[in-house]
C-alpha cells in the first residue's frame, strides 16, 4: 500500500467590503480568488519530503502533485476532505486534467473529532498535546501577504511551515493508527495468504479472546506492531450451535 501524507497552502480570496463582520460578498467585490500556493507531500516511512510552489509555475505545481495523487493508494490529511483536496480538484480541472485515479482518504481531523474529545482538534494543539512536537511559528496573515508580494524570505519561512506539517502529520498517523476506524485494508495489497493487520500491514497479530455479538462470534486479535484491535470475519459458532442461536424480535 502506498501511502502519501499531503498538505497544502493557500492564498486567501481578495474582496473589497464595505465593513469587518458578518459581509455577504457579491461576485462583483471579488477581486482575486484564492489559489493554492505550494504543497508538501511525503511517501510513508520515506524520509524525504517533497514541496513544490507557485514560484516557478503554477502549471507544473499541480501536475507534479497530481501525478503523486495517480501513483497513490491512501492520501492522509488533516481536514483534507474538506479543504485540500477539492482546492486540489479545482487546480486540475483548471488545467484540464481528469480526476485522479481512484485513491482512498484518511482524514486524521475526522478520526480526532470522532475518537476522542481534546479541548481543540486542531493539528497544533493535537500535535503538541501528545508530544509530538509543534506547527512552525510565524507572523500569521502578515506571511501570506509577504508571500504573494514574492518575498523570498517569507517563502523560506512558508516552506518550513507547510513541510513540517506534514512531518507533524506523519508522526499523528503513526499514534493514531489503531484508533483509525475503516482503514483501507493493508490485506488487499499483500500477494501472502497469511492475515496482516488491516491497519499497518504486519503479520505480528496475535489471538486475544472472543467477540461475541447478538448472533455471532468471532475470533478477536491485536496488532503487535501498531495495536489496532482486529477480528475474523467468519463465525467461529459451530453449525449446530449457529442454529440454536435465537435474538429478540423487532417491536
Amino acid at each position: 500500500m502506498k501511502i502519501l501524507h499531503l498538505d497544502i497552502e493557500t492564498a486567501p480570496n481578495k474582496v473589497y467590503t464595505w465593513g469587518l463582520f458578518n459581509q455577504n460578498v457579491g461576485l462583483d467585490q471579488i477581486v482575486e480568488p484564492g489559489y493554492t500556493l505550494c504543497w508538501a507531500a511525503k511517501w510513508h516511512g520515506k524520509k524525504k519530503v517533497m514541496f513544490n510552489s507557485i514560484q516557478d509555475s503554477e502549471e507544473s505545481m499541480v501536475k507534479e502533485v497530481y501525478d503523486l495523487l495517480e501513483e497513490t493508494d491512501v492520501v492522509v490529511h488533516y481536514n483534507g476532505e474538506n479543504f485540500d483536496m477539492p482546492i486540489l480538484n479545482k487546480e486540475f480541472v483548471k488545467f484540464d486534467l481528469t480526476p485522479p485515479s481512484g485513491y482512498q482518504q484518511v482524514d486524521l481531523l475526522k478520526v480526532a473529532r470522532k475518537r476522542f474529545r481534546f479541548a481543540s482538534n486542531k493539528l497544533d494543539f493535537v500535535a503538541q498535546f501528545l508530544g509530538l512536537g509543534s506547527k512552525t511559528k510565524h507572523k500569521g496573515m502578515g506571511l501570506w501577504n509577504e508571500v504573494m508580494q514574492g518575498d523570498e524570505r517569507a517563502w523560506k519561512t512558508m516552506k518550513e511551515y507547510n513541510i513540517q506539517d506534514v512531518k507533524l502529520l506523519e508522526d499523528l498517523y503513526n499514534r493514531l493508527l489503531p484508533w483509525i476506524n475503516n482503514h483501507p485494508n493493508h490485506n488487499l495489497y499483500n500477494d501472502d495468504e497469511r492475515p496482516v493487520c488491516t491497519n499497518c500491514g504486519s503479520s505480528h497479530v496475535v489471538k486475544v479472546g472472543i467477540e461475541r455479538l447478538q448472533t455471532q462470534s468471532y475470533q478477536r486479535y491485536r496488532c503487535q506492531d501498531c495495536g489496532t484491535p482486529l477480528r475474523g470475519r467468519h463465525t467461529i459458532l459451530p453449525k449446530e450451535k449457529r442454529m440454536s442461536v435465537i435474538t429478540q424480535s423487532r417491536l
